[in-house]
């Protein structure tokens, strides 16, 4: 035997021996305990292919627009869009999951709020492929679809959403609706309080800005729940660049020849403060015909635009129905592609009619009543939470302005002929 043949001999104490075999019994006897795989994979998902679902029903009319929220026309321009972003290469120990199976299971996600698991059986997709493909589709609808939200950047886009105010909803040099809501979540592990809100659940805070047409000009997501919602706003970009001057505004017009001159308006509900370029409610219960109640009411059907928007949402994208359960960034991708697919599936005559019909939004018969909009029929639960309102002293040249208009509303020039409000 050549001396490289020798036996190794290490030198060992009796302890250590003693620890060493200890060792020794106990990895052979875990060992001995693993079970060994029945299938590298479960004899349903291999028959994807075979039996897929969604290729069914985009050979059947009204059930593939039931199953997805949105027309097989619709589908095929966002898979367009999305399917090379998200398409992955097959290997030599299975094929790959097709665009539109990833693209569909993100669609049906959004329209129902279902469990992975129960998704997983529906498509006969792993759970661990679920929890990372509805992500990774979310940000790429969000990329594909980042046209489909714009705000203005110019006076005469300004003036063009202010004037489909003053013609649809009556109320002159409003530029916008704005609201905000509390998204629920369930409650993220390791995050303490920050996503607890003043009502005892956890949440995102979307904040939106629509325009007279039931369309999104800029949403802001991802304030944590415990958020002051005064705070929220003031937080923006959109609010930063309003008090620098930088959106590029009209400047201030008078609303009769020869009248003072008035600036450019958002208008929101109690919870924003009052300012010279926010319009909010006057506080308190007033007289039928005083000046102070026909401006609420003239506010409130301009701001009812933003509370329909959130409410049609809810409606189709059934995920809002209960808390989310994801972590909050992934909810934040979830909400934001909602927000971009209601833009995207409003942009043509032929897309609305299918999303929103004629009776979905809030109308007013001839006796100038408002008769409620389906969606407030249909939704029964709703996991959007209002925000909180503000108290706060407004400064006296907000309240100027808000008296001008009141004045103007009460008018022979601004005034309407169903002005008389209903008790």
């Amino acid at each position: 035997m050549t001396r490289s043949h020798w036996p190794v001999v290490i030198s060992m104490s009796p302890e250590e021996v003693v620890l060493f075999s200890a060792a020794y019994i106990i990895i052979r006897k875990t060992l001995a305990k693993r079970k060994k795989k029945r299938w590298w994979v479960r004899e349903y998902l291999l028959q994807r292919e075979s039996s897929s679902l969604i290729t069914s029903l985009r050979m059947r009319d009204g059930s593939f627009e039931n199953f997805t929220r949105m027309s097989r026309t619709d589908f095929e321009i966002l898979l367009n869009m999305v399917g090379p972003a998200v398409v992955k290469q097959d290997t030599k120990f299975r094929k790959s999951i097709d665009p539109h199976i990833r693209l569909a299971i993100t669609l049906r996600y959004l329209a129902t709020g279902d469990s992975y698991g129960s998704l997983s059986y529906t498509f006969r997709v792993p759970k661990s492929v679920i929890c990372h493909t509805i992500p990774e589709v979310c940000k790429e609808l969000i990329k594909a679809l980042n046209s489909f939200v714009k705000t203005p950047t110019d006076v005469n886009e300004w003036k063009e959403k202010s004037r489909n105010f003053e013609i649809l909803w009556n109320f002159p040099h409003c530029i916008g609706a704005i609201d905000g809501k509390h998204v629920l979540l369930e409650a993220p592990p390791n995050s303490g309080s920050d996503y607890y809100n003043y009502k005892e659940n956890f949440s995102l805070v979307l904040l939106a800005i629509v325009d007279a047409e039931y369309n999104f000009v800029y949403v802001n997501c991802g304030a944590k729940g415990k958020s002051s919602d005064s705070g929220v706003f003031q937080e923006t970009t959109f609010y930063k660049a309003l008090n620098e001057e930088q959106l590029n505004l009209p400047d201030p017009e008078p609303l009769v020849q020869g009248g003072p001159k008035i600036p450019y308006v958002l208008v929101g509900d109690s919870a924003f403060a009052l300012s010279e370029n926010m319009m909010r409610p006057y506080p308190g219960i007033h007289e039928k015909g005083s000046l102070k109640r026909i401006f609420n009411y003239r506010l409130s059907r301009a701001r009812r635009i933003v509370e329909n928007v959130f409410g049609i949402m809810s409606v189709v994208f059934r995920v809002f129905r209960k808390a989310i359960p994801l972590r909050p960034v992934n909810a934040e991708l979830v909400v934001m592609a909602c927000v971009y697919l209601h833009n995207f599936l409003r942009r043509n005559t032929t897309s609305t009619a299918r999303y929103t019909p004629n009776t979905t939004f809030d109308l007013e018969d001839a006796g100038h009543n408002v008769v409620e909009g389906s969606w407030r029929r249909e939704l029964t639960n709703n996991n959007m939470r209002n925000l909180s309102r503000q108290g706060r002293p407004p400064p006296q040249s907000a309240q100027t302005i808000r008296n001008l208009f009141a004045e103007y509303f009460c008018s022979a020039q601004g005034s309407v002929p169903w002005q008389t409000i209903q008790s």
